[in-house]
């Protein structure tokens, strides 16, 4: 069978990553479920979009790793020959007052949520510069804008997305590729286990006085990915509810 499109989502797990990708399988695209180490999350993840009659094939890949972030693209597009998408979600979000941060927790942050999505962009480009319609999309984070406290390192890699986003969108316009950056804030998302709300949550609201769904931030990536959406680049779209206003 002919596939016209295919989207690579990192952390496709669950919650926003998940979403993301029922999301373009519904835009008609192929997609590849990436996860860490949740292997029965991918494949529930999976299931899902081939219940919506969609073709979807799981990777696991530790993208804390430089080697799995070239790999990962490799095997993404052995799965189906081509790559037009790619969603750089995967992300940790650990809490601890500046001083406890050792350097060891520092550098996982910024391998997961800033080393990787370069990494798997570069990766990505001649494969993508192949594609009528490539489209990268990072997922940033409000506290890269914002600050927030206990966050010293998820801060700094949120931020670091933004820059990134505007440097690719530079080198990668002659290439036809399309780089841009969604910034979700103050989503309801299912936590694991035990796992509390971030600390900064208690002190922000919004100018809707809702949280926001994973739908919301499902359909901007969609949006910035349609492949008649060509002359949006180097942008940082907020879905926030009117938390943070640029």
């Amino acid at each position: 069978m002919s596939i016209s499109s295919v989207a690579l989502v990192t952390g496709a797990s669950r919650n926003i990553g998940r979403e993301i990708a029922k999301r373009l399988s519904r835009d008609g695209h192929a997609i590849v479920v990436h996860v860490g180490q949740d292997r029965r999350a991918g494949e529930e993840t999976v299931s899902e979009i081939r219940a919506l009659g969609a073709q979807a094939e799981l990777i696991s890949a530790d993208i804390s790793q430089p080697a799995s972030c070239t790999s990962l693209v490799a095997e993404a597009v052995s799965k189906f020959g081509r790559l037009d998408i790619l969603v750089n979600n995967a992300a940790i979000r650990p809490e601890a007052s500046f001083e406890d941060i050792t350097y060891d927790d520092w550098r996982r942050v910024m391998a997961i949520a800033l080393d990787a999505p370069f990494l798997i962009s570069q990766a990505a480009v001649p494969f993508l510069a192949q594609s009528p319609a490539a489209s990268i999309v990072h997922i940033g984070g409000l506290t890269g804008h914002t600050g927030a406290s206990r966050r010293a390192h998820v801060v700094t890699a949120k931020a670091g997305i933004v820059g990134l986003t505007k440097a690719m969108a530079h080198d990668l316009a002659q290439n036809g590729i399309m780089v841009n950056c969604v910034v979700p804030g103050l989503i309801e998302t299912n936590r694991n286990g035990d796992a509390a709300r971030p600390f900064h949550h208690g002190s922000r609201t919004n100018l809707l006085g809702r949280r926001g769904t994973i739908e919301d931030v499902a359909e901007s990536v969609s949006f910035l990915c349609h492949k008649e959406n060509r002359y949006l680049t180097g942008q940082t779209l907020h879905v926030n509810g009117g938390a943070f206003l640029p």
